[in-house]
């Protein structure tokens, strides 16, 4: 056992400066984490002698939860981890050699705690029996190495990198083993017009769940005027999960129903539609604001549902009236994703948008027609003051006056 260090207690905090404090923590973990690898290394000698023998106790695990007052679990968890990195003796004497010394000298050094340790001790436990010692001692030294700078996560992705070297087919799977994929997905409609999205995911599905947050749902780049993207995580996956959904609703490749493909009708009087004031009807069930319906005017795969002063239907659009697929491939090779400058959303990640609204029989035809990301469509559609036309066969756009007096027009120059 290593000698043990006695660190005077902390005075005046307040006076310390900041690499002052950072050290006094950083020693003090060591020094704990020492004293903890030396109540394993009891622990271990009690286990090798018998805890009935010494205390009458059935378990040393047991012996100890009482004596430390701590959980039943906690205090198998300890001496499990004590036995794995401290050599101990069998029933008969003979010598246990430790199956993770490199660990344990760590540890014992101070230099790695239970959080270390766990993650290593299960890499460990997964390498094949068939392995090499040289394999398994290397394999540990790698792990404790980066332990004694890294946290948990990063000592078990690079454990699981080691594994796949070591055991590239891994464990041939049981009959139990290949069961079908399961997925619960549930979506629910508030009483506000909201809905409520939950469900359980398995691996393959989760993953690739995850890796459409990951690529739809970064950060937006830096604009030319310097602001960031001010989405939490969860509004950046939320957009992601929307734009997946209308890539796949506006695929030519989407499934039907009836014959027709997935649509969402938008009802909308004449009056609210001009005077850009009152509300839509989404479905015949939600409201959505008349600038959020001119908008959703602009896709080809919303059906626009336009009434008359006595609620009867004067035109209801068609898909075909929208863009069509060779207007979308003409816009995707002219714009090259999101028109709106700075912008570098690619073209499968945007959507057609009108530049004289629809409501006020704007043609669709390639000079009144851009794409745009469904952010910068919003920003249109809102009260930003942008505003968007055709020059020369290619979209600008004239910034409002409080970002440039001269209201200079402005292209993406991706």
């Amino acid at each position: 056992m290593s000698g043990q260090r006695i660190l005077e207690p902390p005075r005046e905090l307040w006076r310390a400066g900041a690499r002052e404090l950072a050290h006094g923590v950083v020693e003090r973990l060591s020094v704990a984490r020492q004293a903890l690898a030396e109540v394993g290394q009891f622990l271990v000698e009690i286990e090798s002698r018998g805890p009935m023998e010494l205390f009458g106790h059935g378990s040393t695990a047991g012996w100890f939860a009482e004596t430390a007052r701590i959980s039943p679990k906690e205090a198998g968890d300890t001496v499990t981890r004590a036995l794995a990195v401290n050599e101990s003796r069998n029933l008969d004497g003979t010598p246990a050699p430790a199956s993770a010394p490199i660990a344990g000298a760590a540890a014992a050094e101070g230099d790695l705690g239970h959080q270390q340790l766990d993650p290593i001790l299960a890499v460990l436990k997964k390498i094949p029996a068939d392995a090499s010692a040289e394999d398994r001692a290397g394999a540990e030294q790698i792990l404790v190495t980066l332990a004694r700078h890294a946290g948990p996560q990063e000592i078990a992705n690079v454990g699981a990198e080691l594994l796949a070297h070591l055991d590239p087919d891994g464990n041939e799977p049981k009959d139990e083993d290949l069961k079908p994929p399961s997925r619960e997905v549930y979506l629910r409609k508030r009483d506000d017009g909201w809905w409520r999205l939950n469900g359980l995911l398995d691996p393959e599905f989760g993953a690739r769940a995850n890796a459409l947050f990951e690529t739809w749902g970064q950060r937006r780049p830096v604009d030319e005027d310097g602001n960031r993207d001010p989405r939490t995580p969860g509004e950046r996956h939320g957009d992601a999960l929307f734009d997946a959904i209308h890539y796949a609703m506006t695929n030519d490749k989407a499934p039907t129903l009836s014959g027709d493909r997935t649509t969402i009708v938008v009802t909308i009087p004449l009056d609210t539609l001009t005077s850009r004031l009152g509300a839509a009807c989404v479905d015949r069930v939600a409201q959505i604001t008349a600038r959020h319906a001119r908008m959703l005017a602009c896709d080809a795969k919303i059906i626009p549902a336009l009434l008359g002063s006595e609620s009867e239907p004067l035109d209801i659009g068609r898909a075909a009236r929208s863009v069509t697929p060779a207007q979308r491939r003409a816009l995707n090779l002219r714009d090259h994703g999101c028109a709106f400058p700075g912008c570098r959303r690619r073209p499968k990640h945007c959507e057609a948008h009108h530049i004289l609204p629809w409501g006020q029989l704007g043609d669709t035809d390639l000079n009144n027609l851009c794409l745009v990301c469904r952010y910068h469509h919003m920003v249109i559609h809102g009260q930003s003051g942008w505003k968007v036309h055709t020059t020369n066969g290619r979209p600008e756009f004239i910034p409002p006056q409080y970002l440039d007096p001269l209201q200079t027009p402005r292209h993406n120059h991706r």
